[in-house]
């Protein structure tokens, strides 16, 4: 099962972490997956390229993907980084509705 965890304060979102496999399919078919992987590298690329920033990654071939933000953003690149991570959450909890036995989101504070 993928596992994620999404880092907040109140409604602030600090960073996630994603862990596991789906195993939904085999290797290469895993539609699970290859869904939450695409949706989440491509929130961080769109952060990376469309706020400037760089925020912590730490990544491991074993399926476990670690992100934490800058906390000294500005104001518009805070609120930028905070909209574009939501519409990442929106996106992974689409895909837990519809497969809840292979992906799970939890929020920590």
């Amino acid at each position: 099962m993928i596992q994620v965890t999404i880092h907040q304060t109140d409604s602030y979102i600090h960073g996630f972490e994603m862990s596991g496999h789906a195993d939904f399919a085999e290797h290469g078919q895993d539609l699970v997956c290859a869904g939450a992987s695409a949706v989440s590298f491509g929130a961080v690329n769109a952060i990376m390229e469309l706020t400037g920033i760089e925020p912590d990654i730490e990544q491991a071939d074993s399926g476990f993907l670690k992100i934490a933000f800058p906390e000294n953003m500005d104001k518009k690149t805070d609120e930028q980084v905070q909209l574009l991570v939501r519409a990442m959450i929106i996106s992974l909890e689409t895909i837990e509705h519809e497969y809840a036995d292979f992906i799970k989101i939890t929020f920590t504070a």
